[in-house]
């Protein structure tokens, strides 16, 4: 300060003329000590000072430079601001000073803390620690502070373990309860809004008792003192300091120490006995000192002019308020200022300019926002060991809050961690939630302690920390992370897989199996046992099997529109076609015996026209079954979602289920109606009576479509299609196989029962 204020007088553009003279208070850290000074001030000096020249108020404060403390700047500012005296401190950060209604007449060259407390909780986030520390000073620093930096921290989703306070005066006992603390938390991180004094004697304590390592985050207060960097166990600390700066001419001033100057200050004769360990004047104790001591030999804080935080400060606070006195007394004239010293002006006036001062001073611009503050600027200064094993403050980034959001801070360099480690530590509650699991917050605990739960079946979730899961879309299923939705595959009865090869083999073969039928039939045509057993029917009979296994084929492949009207009408039809040409066989043989009774004509009304019209009329009708079914609701295509949650299965839709039990009904009548009548024909004498074998065969058919009722209904998805292809395939053998199958035994093996005589004789075949 007295350096600034010898620069400004020696100024020839600065109050040119003009000389500023000061007094320096020593608060001694004390509320009252404070107060009473600055009652002092107010009430005018009753020191003169520069005797030899005159001044125009003598003994009128202008304005206080000061306090470097929070709470003694807030006792001081009440007072001041009843006199409208500015005050313009260079350390007081809490951010309740921003307050014009409380403390009208502060202003300050060091940020608020709201800005740091912002910065702070921003730093935690970018390095993932959400679940921290805290302790601070229980002073208005340390109370503002951290209630200022737990706002912005829960405004980033960070969760504090603890929040402790203390003081320099508290017991001793208070100070191990908060030492206890932090060496008892899963926390690693630890944010500490504390005063240097506080901090040295909570890191004393920590000190006697090793602790789980720390990474310790500090406030301007302390991580950019040089007396800290002596708890090597805090090595890796990270936190906001003021910028550094250069002052010109500074050092050399600092050593421009005479003996006179020396004698004549009772705080530079205390520095410059504890420097060289001696006594200015006669003692006869200690050792005198003599003259030779040179001050540019002493390497401490004093010399050390190259961490010039908190001194650029009170160096900005002091050009502050001259360029208001400046603005408030001069006229500035063709580049020339003109002052009157003999003005007089109120330090009302003064705390008027020093709200519009703007200026810039070695490079650094000064001003006051409306709460009269300066624009917030901070470096990141990391802790780091050095090769000689030593720690230095090494500034690793920035922070400019006039930026624009996103953009304030910065990391230019690489960082080391608590114990000297390369990697970021970490400071969660709870590890994150990998995705394909959801967060469900722990009973009684804070946000960031939960428990990562899968997502229930069917959702997922795509995102680290997810606290929904959400449902895939409806042809969509999740994969086995749950973290993505595919596409459900689609699942229908193919002639790629086993069992529809199998059917469909079943299909050909048994089409197949009656051309063969047929063509032996062809071949023995006028044999008697072919054509006793009413060739025509039979060969239609044969036909009709031959579609019946074919239209399985129809059941088996992706079902479109036109597949899925043909499959069941294809099926209806062929089926009426085969059990009218059986009803008709089975006719053909009761009327053969009933014709054979004297006096009997019937079979002059069941000829070949007849039984054609009645194999003609029974198909016509489900012909026409079929018709009104595909025009009112025909089958269509489906993907049915229900059956199964993770796959879709591409089916027929019945369309009209009416319609499809009407055709299936229409089958079973003509099936039962059939199967009476061979019942009634069974015990016909005939070597080759039909009846017997069409009643198996019409047992077995309706056995199986019986069973095929229920066992359609339950089958699930396309098994519900190889049901009825079964019944199909074991309907159309049994009809086959029991009809045909003894005469061509006969045929082909038998054929000396292929006779007339034979067929005419009384034994049973």
């Amino acid at each position: 300060m007295v350096f600034a204020i010898e620069e400004i007088n020696n100024s020839t553009e600065l109050l040119p003329g003009i000389t500023l003279g000061y007094q320096i208070h020593d608060s001694c850290a004390s509320v009252p000590i404070a107060v009473h000074a600055a009652f002092q001030l107010s009430n005018s000096l009753d020191l003169v000072f520069y005797t030899g020249h005159k001044c125009s108020q003598f003994g009128k404060v202008m304005a206080i430079v000061g306090e470097s403390g929070s709470t003694l700047s807030i006792s001081m500012s009440r007072i001041f601001g009843s006199f409208n005296i500015p005050q313009v401190s260079h350390f007081a950060t809490c951010a309740c000073l921003s307050d014009k209604q409380q403390y009208p007449s502060f202003f300050r060259t060091i940020p608020s803390d709201q800005f740091q407390s912002d910065a702070l909780a921003k730093l935690v986030k970018h390095f993932g620690w959400t679940w921290i520390g805290a302790v601070r000073s229980d002073s208005d620093y340390g109370n503002n502070g951290m209630a200022s930096f737990l706002k912005a921290a829960q405004k980033e989703g960070i969760c504090v373990e603890y929040s402790e306070s203390f003081y320099r005066t508290h017991p001793r006992s208070r100070i191990q309860r908060v030492a206890g603390i932090i060496r008892r938390s899963t926390a690693t991180v630890v944010v500490a809004f504390v005063a240097v004094t506080e901090l040295s004697i909570l890191l004393e304590e920590l000190s006697l008792e090793p602790s789980p390592p720390r990474q310790w985050i500090g406030s301007e207060s302390w991580v950019t003192n040089h007396d800290m960097l002596r708890f090597s166990f805090c090595a890796g600390a990270i936190g906001f300091g003021i910028q550094k700066s250069v002052i010109p001419g500074l050092r050399e001033f600092l050593l421009d120490l005479s003996p006179s100057k020396v004698a004549a200050s009772p705080v530079l004769t205390e520095f410059w006995e504890d420097a060289f360990n001696c006594k200015l004047g006669k003692t006869m104790e200690e050792r005198a000192c003599d003259g030779t001591e040179d001050i540019q030999t002493v390497q401490n804080p004093y010399t050390d002019t190259s961490q010039l935080r908190i001194t650029n400060m009170v160096y900005k606070a002091v050009y502050a308020i001259a360029h208001a006195i400046h603005n408030a007394v001069c006229q500035d004239t063709n580049a020339t200022a003109q002052c009157d010293k003999f003005t007089r002006i109120e330090s009302k006036k003064v705390l008027t300019q020093l709200k519009k001062v703007y200026f810039s001073q070695n490079g650094y611009d000064v001003s006051f926002d409306a709460n009269g503050d300066p624009v917030a600027r901070y470096e990141l200064v990391n802790w780091q060991k050095s090769e000689s094993g030593s720690i230095e403050m090494v500034t690793v980034g920035r922070y400019d809050a006039s930026l624009p959001e996103g953009q304030e801070f910065s990391i230019n360099r690489n960082l080391t961690w608590v114990d000297g480690g390369t990697q970021v530590p970490v400071s969660v509650c709870s590890d994150s939630c990998p995705p394909g699991t959801r967060k469900v917050l722990q009973k009684g605990k804070p946000i960031c302690c939960y428990d990562c739960i899968p997502c229930p079946e069917g959702e997922i979730s795509n995102a680290t920390d997810s606290s929904d899961c959400f449902p895939c879309p409806k042809e969509f299923w999740p994969n086995t992370k749950r973290d993505t939705c595919l596409p459900k595959p689609v699942e229908f009865l193919s002639f790629d897989e086993v069992l529809g090869i199998i059917l469909a083999a079943f299909s050909v073969g048994g089409a197949c199996l009656a051309i063969i039928t047929a063509a032996v039939f062809f071949c023995h045509r006028t044999s008697p046992v072919v054509r006793a057993n009413n060739s025509e029917l039979s060969f239609l009979l044969l036909f009709s099997l031959t579609l019946c296994f074919l239209c399985s084929l129809t059941f088996i492949g992706a079902p479109s529109d036109w597949s899925c009207m043909l499959r069941h009408t294809a099926f209806g039809i062929t089926f009426v076609l085969c059990i009218s040409c059986v009803l008709g066989k089975t006719i053909v043989v009761l009327m053969a015996f009933r014709a054979t009774l004297p006096g009997s004509n019937i079979m002059k009304w069941f000829g070949p026209p007849q039984q054609r019209m009645t194999v003609v009329s029974f198909t016509f009708i489900q012909i026409l079954i079929c018709t009104i079914w595909l025009l009112l609701r025909p089958p269509f295509p489906k993907k049915n979602l229900t059956i199964y949650k993770e796959r879709i299965i591409l089916e027929c839709a019945l369309g009209s289920a009416i319609g499809f039990w009407v055709v299936l009904g229409y089958i079973g009548l003509l099936a039962v109606f059939c199967f009476v009548l061979a019942v009634l024909a069974r015990k016909l004498p005939d070597n080759f009576n039909e009846a017997k074998m069409i009643t198996f065969s019409m047992l077995i058919f309706c056995a199986v479509w019986i069973t095929f009722i229920p066992a359609y209904i339950s089958s699930p998805g396309k098994f519900t299609v190889a049901v009825e292809i079964f019944a199909i395939l074991a309907s159309s053998f049994g009809l086959i196989l029991c009809i045909f199958a003894p005469k061509c035994f006969i045929i082909l093996l038998k054929p000396e029962k292929n006779t007339k005589k034979h067929l005419m004789s009384k034994n049973q075949f």
